[in-house]
């Protein structure tokens, strides 16, 4: 519970415009210190503005900030950060070609007349790794680009937490986390409460909040709906502030009727997985859960050709067949949808339009010639069927709140429906309400006959929607089990510290 009476940090009557768009409309909050307050909203709600006027990114139009009640303006990132105000983005701003160590120091290295002093810099990352207990990232001298989207979001949260802090902001620090990481970040924001931190926290998942929160805050559409203490309201009514409306049901699993096996791996191994066997059906959801760098990820690029497959065995409608590159899934009816959109599937500063017909050029431009009611009518199908919104098909892809560009990463692929999807971190980032929308997307997908491999750090989500759920570990598939007999718990002893079993 909060430390003091007096608030940390207060912003009154805070207002921001964008044009003729008023993203925050009049936001009055306050912190206290050793307090954890949620920030709880959809994509658009105004969560991201507001921490950004925090963290110095941008100022407010009206309203004032005070903190420890002296009034103070934050005219960029360096007035933040010399008033110990930490800001850690959801989308990751590392160095890729330096090293987490580099990175946990960037602009702070250990100097001696000059020279960096490399050893010292290691050491101290080392120590921090390990009393944060991240220890996917043990090795400090690992070049950030060599580290998988989860592994650099752990790098992330160690450097904001490399430096000291009275006011600590989070957005959406677990959306790539596995349970084991969470309880670990968990542990270490605990632990900063405790020595009167204040904690400014977003995300969309409704357990880690009630976990966590000792207040949450909703925001909708710019305006603060309320603030409640966490043991004083459900989660039906958190929900109903959010979207302004019920969600009756939160995991939707889609009716099984398995067909034909699509999709055999039998003995699979590349430089990151070893001696990976299972299969997939039409009509079947195969879930894949696993700690971060378990191989989840690692086995969808080898089924996708983007890593080279060194033995093993992929069948695709009971004909062995050799993916070598991307172009050779996509031929034989295998779609990979990436876990990091913003970076490996969308081109952000395009228009909505373009990102949507960007598998199919060949089907409205020939030669010299640009069929551009071809082209409006792939987007207006994929707009309508998965129900994207947006202001114009000409928008640009950045502009888009996460969900939407979720749903067209997704939906551009369905003009010419694939055999086999493999969804990776399809929910990453985005909120409930459009989390609702894309488990009906995978609902309607495998209803019409489709089979879907979803690889998810969340566990409830993986139990609830798969059919089955294969765990890995270590770059090894070592168990698949029925997801409607099988225990969360089960599944965490096979990540974590159970022996390995055979398939079930």
């Amino acid at each position: 519970m909060p430390a003091t009476i007096s608030p940390l940090l207060r912003l009154h009557g805070i207002t921001k415009r964008f044009g003729n768009v008023t993203a925050l409309d009049d936001i009055s909050l306050d912190l206290q210190a050793g307090e954890i307050h949620t920030l709880l909203g959809e994509n658009g709600a105004g969560k991201s503005t507001l921490i950004k006027i925090l963290g110095g990114i941008y100022q407010p139009d009206q309203g004032q900030i005070w903190l420890e009640q002296q009034q103070v303006s934050l005219r960029s990132v360096a007035d933040a950060a010399r008033l110990k105000i930490r800001l850690i983005h959801q989308e990751l701003s590392l160095a890729p070609n330096l090293s987490v160590a580099e990175n946990i120091f960037l602009g702070c290295e250990p100097v001696c007349f000059g020279f960096l002093q490399r050893r010292q810099m290691n050491q101290k990352a080392a120590a921090l790794i390990t009393q944060l207990g991240l220890s996917e990232i043990a090795d400090v001298t690992a070049t950030v680009s060599d580290l998988s989207t989860a592994q650099q979001q752990l790098v992330e949260i160690a450097r904001a937490l490399s430096q000291e802090a009275r006011v600590l902001i989070l957005d959406e620090p677990t959306s790539s986390l596995s349970d084991v990481e969470v309880d670990a970040l968990f542990n270490t924001l605990r632990r900063l409460r405790s020595q009167g931190v204040g904690i400014i926290y977003i995300s969309h998942r409704m357990e880690e909040i009630t976990r966590l929160s000792d207040r949450i805050t909703v925001l909708r559409d710019g305006k603060s709906v309320g603030t409640a203490n966490t043991n004083e309201v459900d989660t039906a009514t958190l929900v109903q502030w959010m979207v302004g409306r019920d969600i009756q049901e939160h995991f939707p699993r889609p009716p099984y009727r398995p067909g034909e096996v699509a999709l055999k791996v039998c003995q699979l191994s590349s430089p990151y997985v070893h001696d990976i066997s299972f299969e997939v059906r039409y009509g079947e959801v195969l879930g894949l859960s696993g700690l971060v760098g378990a191989g989840r990820t690692e086995l969808a690029r080898a089924l996708f050709g983007i890593d080279r497959v060194q033995s093993g065995t992929v069948m695709i409608d009971g004909q062995p067949t050799q993916i070598r590159n991307p172009r050779e899934a996509l031929n034989q009816g295998l779609v990979l949808v990436p876990e990091d959109r913003k970076q490996q599937g969308l081109v952000l500063d395009q228009s909505v339009a373009f990102n949507i017909t960007l598998p199919w050029l060949k089907d409205w431009i020939r030669g010299c010639v640009f069929y551009y009611q071809i082209k409006n009518a792939i987007v207006e199908r994929t707009v309508k069927r998965f129900g994207v919104r947006l202001a114009g098909s000409e928008q640009p892809m950045r502009d888009l709140s996460g969900g939407n560009q979720q749903k067209v990463l997704v939906g551009r692929w369905m003009e010419k429906p694939p055999k086999i999807l493999i969804l990776d971190e399809p929910t990453r980032g985005i909120d409930v309400g459009a989390r609702e929308d894309m488990y009906r997307i995978i609902g309607d997908l495998v209803k019409q006959g489709m089979a879907l491999i979803l690889i998810t750090s969340d566990l409830d989500e993986v139990l609830n929607i798969s059919h089955k759920v294969g765990t890995f570990r270590a770059g090894r598939l070592t168990g698949i089990y029925e997801t409607q007999k099988v225990s969360a718990e089960q599944i965490m002893q096979q990540l974590t510290k159970g022996e390995e079993s055979e398939n079930r």
